[in-house]
């Protein structure tokens, strides 16, 4: 005797979520070479990644529209499936953000941390958080590491 399987369990093993990396829009200054590098470590992870060029004040607007927090600016912007990714944060904390789904604008690692993807190796890096950047503006930790 079979037992039919439930109808989620299938659309589990068929989303297309579950199998293909998100596809990543970032927008950067043309002459940033960390953010090159960034791009660079999430295509590894997987991520199609797309990029623009933009000036300094259209950079600056962009994140002001898209609900990034002055003091949690960086170098450079990307947008995910509805989340806002603010400077170098691992693709790790992408993936996890993308399953987990909350409700928030996105995530940040404020600033330029040695030892961030694209700011060189992690060994010897400085300890950083990331940032869950929520609607109010306000933020929480996301994900904590420490000195590499």
């Amino acid at each position: 005797m079979t037992f039919p399987k439930p109808a989620g369990v299938v659309l589990a093993l068929l989303s297309p979520v579950a199998t293909q990396a998100a596809e990543i829009e970032v927008a950067k200054s043309p002459t940033c070479g960390c953010c090159g590098a960034w791009i660079q470590h999430m295509a590894a992870a997987g991520h199609d990644m797309t990029k623009m060029d933009l000036s300094d004040d259209e950079l600056t607007a962009l994140k002001t529209d898209l609900g990034v927090p002055g003091a949690l600016m960086s170098c450079h912007t990307a947008q995910v499936d509805g989340y806002v990714i603010e400077g170098h944060v691992p693709a790790s904390d992408v993936e996890r953000l993308l399953a987990e789904r909350p409700d928030a604008v996105g995530l940040s690692v404020p600033g330029m941390v040695v030892g961030t993807p694209g700011m060189g190796p992690r060994e010897g890096g400085d300890a950083f958080d990331v940032l869950l950047i929520r609607k109010d503006g306000s933020s929480e930790v996301f994900a904590a590491y420490p000195a590499g």
